[in-house]
């Protein structure tokens, strides 16, 4: 985190208080300003505000609550923020007074008077003295501890104290903290009122399963409210790795893209096959390995297997009911084709009125789209449930390359939180776990398509050529992903269905992914949304119907 220094004229004069700072949040006075004046300004520059595209209407303190280290008084603030839009959203926001001598940082949010005593209200996360705090009272919480912040040390903490902590890179719709190069604390800046499941999937994956594949629990932070408990943090093992497993697929796939001249690949003699049909490696034509490389699927398959055994642990406790399987029923029926009808329209919506910005490809198969808006609305709504065999179980819910770390030759899955612009309840519905596989499928599309958008000046060909052979990768890709994945979720006594249930919700899922991508894109870089509509056209089969 760069800092700058503190200039005195960026806030004119210091918000004067006649309360003392150990007080504060009882002063009716102190709250107002607070809440308004000083963090409206403060509030919308930073990175894990997530309300940038509403209009700010007020912000209000919900609670506070101190918690204090021998030398200094903090408060932990719940805040309510409200937007014209008619919505609101909780964040949690830590706060220091310190005086000029005390200051750890740069990084404040004003100068403050409190009852004639000079300093400045800081983001208690930029104090060591702070962070220091949060360790040790995971490290020595107990669990008869009474009081309305609660610490948890969990069963694997074996730390015993405090040698050093720092920010984990840029800070993001979280902030995180190590320490001793060993320990990773996620401050959650956006709250809910309910347990956030991050914290609850981590928790349930290191001490029940014993999963080795996602860093291990270590301990959290929570408030108890009468409303329900509110997760404020959560850390975990610090896991040693090389990345994301996103860079590395863009890396691979340039590499491939690149072999398309080194090795003088005829690219329409390149041999084609459908979508979802399983490949073992020996099954993979000669042509494909010589071009890929054989490393690739290798590495595929590993990743396969610890998607396979992630939706393994997250679907055989029968004790816990938060993760016992469920079959399919009328009530989820509605439920899901409520929200995709819903999400579908929004789409339709956005498309129309962004037409003018699109040219070319994107532009043709977003009147393609629009043209066959019908049949795609009718796969959304022909979800019969008393069809399905399978079970639907906790899954990841935001799953892709993204939320993938690399480590040597495996992979370790992270961020258990959820789709970002889902509720916390709808985050925590049972969902087919081929959801998630078909998150990481979009994501493979993605990387595939990302790369040739991103170096369309170095590989000597048509995009239009690229974009053919990018089709046939991913569906190798695809293919060898599938195959060890059914391979080891049923091996592993995961209901996943049979063939057609299998590749029914595949289809599903991916177009329900892709519906969804196809929101962002268009709002944010138009360009791109030649990506979720070739994935659109490819799901739906368009080319051969008409």
């Amino acid at each position: 985190m760069i800092d700058h220094k503190i200039n005195e004229d960026e806030f004119q004069n210091p918000f004067v208080f006649k309360t003392d700072w150990k007080n504060a949040f009882d002063d009716e006075e102190f709250v107002k300003v607070f809440s308004s004046d000083i963090l409206e300004n403060y509030i919308i520059n930073k990175r894990w505000y997530g309300g940038k595209a509403s209009t700010l209407k007020y912000i209000e303190v919900v609670d506070s609550f101190r918690i204090s280290s021998k030398e200094n008084t903090y408060f932990g603030v719940l805040l309510e923020v409200n937007f014209k839009e008619a919505f609101y959203q909780h964040y949690f926001m830590p706060l220091a007074f310190m005086s000029e001598e005390e200051l750890d940082t740069n990084t404040v949010i004003a100068p403050v008077k409190m009852n004639n005593q000079e300093g400045f209200l800081v983001d208690a996360l930029h104090q060591e003295d702070f962070r220091k705090l949060l360790f040790d009272k995971i490290i020595h919480s107990k669990e008869s501890d009474s009081s309305k912040v609660k610490f948890h040390k969990g069963s694997k903490l074996e730390e015993k104290e405090y040698i050093s902590s720092k920010f984990m890179g840029v800070e993001q719709s979280n902030t995180s903290i190590i320490y001793n190069n060993t320990l990773v604390l996620k401050i959650f800046r956006r709250i809910y009122i309910s347990m956030n499941p991050d914290y609850e999937i981590s928790r349930f994956l290191t001490e029940r399963m014993h999963f080795k594949s996602s860093p291990e629990y270590m301990g959290s932070i929570s408030v108890i409210l009468t409303e329900g408990n509110i997760t404020l943090g959560l850390m975990q093992k610090l896991v040693p790795n090389q990345g994301d497993a996103w860079k590395f697929m863009l890396e691979e796939s340039d590499r491939i893209f690149d072999n398309l001249q080194h090795k003088k690949i005829k690219i329409a003699k390149l041999p084609d096959i459908e979508l979802f049909k399983r490949l073992k490696l020996n099954e993979v034509p000669h042509e494909i390995i010589d071009w890929a490389g054989l490393s690739i699927f290798l590495r595929i398959q590993t990743l396969a297997t610890r998607t396979a055994e992630m939706h393994i642990a997250l679907g055989s406790d029968i004790h816990e009911t938060a993760f016992t399987p469920t079959t399919y029923n009328g009530d989820y029926t509605v439920w899901l084709k409520n929200r995709l009808t819903y999400q579908f329209q929004n789409r339709l919506n956005i498309l129309e009125n962004n037409l003018h910005k699109l040219d070319g490809l994107a532009l043709e198969l977003a009147n393609q789209f629009l043209d066959h808006k019908k049949e795609i609305r009718k796969v959304f709504l022909d979800f019969d449930w008393t069809k399905m065999k399978s079970e639907r179980i906790r899954i990841h819910g935001d799953y892709h390359l993204g939320q993938v770390l690399v480590n040597g030759e495996d992979f370790y899955i992270l961020d258990f939180e959820g789709e970002p612009e889902s509720t916390i309840r709808d985050r925590k519905v049972k969902q087919p776990p081929l959801k998630d596989v078909a998150g990481m499928f979009r994501s493979f599309h993605y990387a595939i398509y990302a790369t040739i958008f991103n170096n369309k000046d170095k590989y000597p060909f048509e995009q239009k050529e690229l974009f053919y052979a990018g089709e046939i990768l991913y569906k190798y890709f695809v293919g060898v992903f599938l195959q060890t994945y059914t391979d080891v979720a049923q091996g592993g006594n995961l209901n996943i269905g049979y063939r057609n249930e299998i590749d029914f919700l595949l289809k599903y899922c991916l177009l329900e992914k892709a519906v969804y991508e196809l929101g962002y894109e268009l709002n944010s870089r138009p360009r791109w949304s030649v990506i979720p509509l070739t994935g659109i056209a490819s799901i739906m089969d368009f080319e051969k119907k008409n």
